[in-house]
């Protein structure tokens, strides 16, 4: 089943861009790599954990960006 997205439902990438965490150039880039990854049959990777993974992003920024979207209770940075 198909997880159907609102479309006033606030995104990771969204939010990482106005916390200031990331520039929209690198969220792009991300979203470019997922999307690749899709593509070329590699496992699904969520943009948190490839802006983790390419440095950009540290655990407790995708924690707070977490955090903000409802998805976790509270994390310490």
């Amino acid at each position: 089943m198909l997880h159907e997205t609102n479309h006033s439902e606030r995104r990771f990438g969204v939010i990482a861009v106005e916390e200031g965490f990331i520039s929209p150039t690198q969220l792009f880039e991300a979203l470019e790599t997922q999307v690749e990854d899709d593509l070329n049959g590699r496992p699904h990777r969520l943009i948190g954990e490839i802006l983790q993974k390419q440095g950009i992003m540290t655990w407790a920024q995708v924690g707070i960006v977490l955090m903000a979207l409802g998805a976790l209770e509270d994390v310490e940075p």
